[in-house]
């Protein structure tokens, strides 16, 4: 078994080395220059965001499938992914986790276009969509889609049930003693609940859900930052810094160099609003809208919410937590990097991203921890529903409708399985086929990307967003 977790683990590394984060970051760059810069139009995205569509074709609220699409991406990776990064590469981690963010917006708005341009009708009269029909019907390449929903579905056993499930009752054991066999139950029960419902189920769970959870998340970071006031300027300044000077990334970090700052800053943002992996145009081509960019800019918004806002928060308040045991107005900020990595190592012998962000919150008295607990349960629970709609549509495209019913209930096993069981290999798994899924999402944005040009011209540079296009064809 632990020669099988080094090959497991060999093989995540190759996929998720230099070539995959220069293949995604490559595709964030060429389509926010091919389509002008879209993120220019965020405020408008997330006007659309909370707008009806009442004449567009679709099951979910264009909120709706936000919500369930930002339900899946924002997630333990938020908060303790954000730790972690910081642990091992720095502070400046944080600066190249905001700019994939942004570059990402530009992605996450191709892939929304594509689904909801080659969305179809199901026999059962629901919309769907994603990579595998853009594959299919854009390039003609129906095995490519078959290997992305294949990849899709297997990866949902990962990042979707398991570990998610597994974070939950985990916490639970630690802070409440609650058996993982007695939480694990009640897990999987909830989540029964909901998912054999559907997409429509799922939508309003996540409509609910999503906004609470981020929102008290966000203001404890908030005031974790107004009793660091003091130093939120100096964490800013060393993570910038840290970010371009190899010096004050150092101080003990494994990301020693510019270079590996920046790869484990990078890696951490894409991995947080999943811009490139292809899972978030799955819901989004559910959704009700008018034409195909105005949900493109609604998707694009979510990568805006979870990296450029959410990321960034964590990162400041992690940084500026540790800044707060020492006197930042006595150090020079070239050295203050080396200080930084110093009092981590005091702090966290582990340099563990979890307890990163528990130091940081316990500062909040009383509630501090619990509303962690409240943020780490959510965002795990809201995962595994987004997931679990991706995974159903990715079973339905290869095996038919008949597939789903099965499907779905062996989705609710796994959950429970996951509370239960240890998985050491679970998430390097589940790594390797977030990769294999990535890879022919990108072919399909980069192939098509004279399908997004067009409608980007057509309907947003050409200030025709109100106009509808034609229904969907099957």
């Amino acid at each position: 078994m632990e020669y099988i977790n080094h090959i497991l683990d060999e093989i995540s590394s190759l996929l998720w080395d230099y070539p995959m984060i220069i293949l995604l970051v490559g595709t964030h760059l060429y389509l926010t220059i091919r389509l002008r810069f879209p993120q220019r139009k965020i405020l408008t995205a997330i006007k659309l965001s909370v707008a009806k569509d009442k004449d567009g074709d679709g099951d979910v609220s264009q909120f709706g499938a936000l919500a369930t699409a930002l339900a899946a991406t924002i997630g333990t990776g938020n908060i303790i992914g954000v730790g972690t990064a910081i642990a091992l590469g720095g502070p400046g981690a944080v600066f190249w986790c905001w700019i994939t963010g942004v570059l990402g917006i530009a992605t996450k708005y191709g892939e929304g276009l594509l689904a909801v341009k080659y969305r179809r009708v199901s026999e059962q009269g629901h919309m769907i969509g994603g990579p595998m029909y853009a594959l299919e019907y854009g390039l003609k390449a129906k095995w490519a889609g078959i290997l992305f929903a294949v990849f899709t579905a297997l990866a949902a056993f990962g990042i979707g049930s398991t570990v998610q499930a597994n974070a939950i009752t985990t916490l639970a054991a630690d802070v409440m003693g609650v058996s993982h066999w007695v939480s694990g139950a009640i897990i999987t029960v909830l989540v029964g609940l909901v998912v054999v419902g559907g997409i429509k189920s799922i939508a309003r769970v996540c409509t609910a859900l999503v906004p609470i959870m981020a929102v008290l998340y966000v203001i404890g970071c908030f005031v974790i930052l107004i009793m660091n006031a003091e130093y939120v300027w100096p964490a800013i300044r060393l993570i910038v810094i840290s970010a371009f000077t190899p010096e004050a990334a150092g101080g003990g970090f494994v990301g020693s160099t510019v270079l590996m700052v920046a790869r484990y800053g990078i890696a951490r943002g894409l991995f947080s609003n999943e811009s490139g992996l292809g899972s978030a145009p799955i819901v989004a081509a559910a959704a009700k809208t008018k034409n195909p960019v105005r949900q493109a800019l609604v998707s694009s918004s979510g990568t805006f919410w979870d990296t450029v806002v959410i990321c960034a928060i964590t990162g400041i308040v992690i940084v500026s937590s540790v800044l707060s045991y020492v006197d930042v107005s006595t150090i020079d900020d070239r050295a203050l990097g080396a200080v930084f990595g110093k009092l981590l190592e005091m702090q966290t012998a582990s340099m563990d991203g979890g307890t990163l962000t528990r130091m940081a919150f316990t500062r909040i008295p009383v509630i501090g921890a619990p509303l962690l607990m409240f943020g780490l349960f959510t965002f795990a629970f809201s995962t595994i529903l987004g997931w679990n709609l991706y995974s159903v549509r990715a079973v339905e495209y290869v095996f038919g409708y008949r597939g789903v019913k099965i499907w779905v209930w062996i989705f609710i096993v796994a959950v429970f399985a996951g509370s239960v069981i240890s998985l050491n290999t679970v998430w390097t798994i589940a790594d390797i086929f977030n990769a294999l899924m990535a890879i022919p999402n990108l072919l399909a944005l980069i192939l098509l990307s004279n399908v997004l040009v067009k409608d980007t011209d057509k309907y947003l540079w050409g200030g025709r967003l109100d106009e509808e296009e034609k229904p969907t064809i099957n």
